[in-house]
């Protein structure tokens, strides 16, 4: 599923068909893309549950499969806390490694001598 976020242009596919369903020649319009070129997006759209695709007369519609981004998030919400105390501990430890005049990359105090 990530890899089929990874490209702009699916993104914004997935942002138009969130809105409403759209056949693949109301989708292709705004990109100036072939037919061939959307479909192939929409094909990895599709591997990755992230659309469906409903016939409704002689037009094929594309629509967004919501439940799949829901998985996502929640996945990515279980592991956001990891991220979020990874990033906290890394502020911490630089806002009390840095004192005033001393360059901790270095070792370097603020006069220019070395220290140690």
């Amino acid at each position: 599923m990530f890899h089929a976020l990874s490209d702009a242009t699916r993104r914004a596919i997935l942002r138009d068909v969130s809105r409403e369903a759209r056949t693949v020649g109301q989708i292709a319009e705004p990109y100036n893309m072939s037919l061939a070129a959307v479909s192939k997006h929409l094909q990895v759209l599709e591997r990755a549950d992230l659309i469906r695709r409903e016939k409704k007369g002689n037009f094929r519609m594309v629509q967004l499969n919501a439940d799949s981004l829901r998985a996502a998030q929640e996945w990515l919400a279980y592991y956001e806390t990891f991220w979020t105390g990874q990033l906290d501990a890394l502020q911490n430890y630089l806002e009390t490694a840095e004192t005033p005049g001393e360059d901790v990359r270095n070792g370097n105090s603020g006069d220019g001598s070395k220290e140690g």
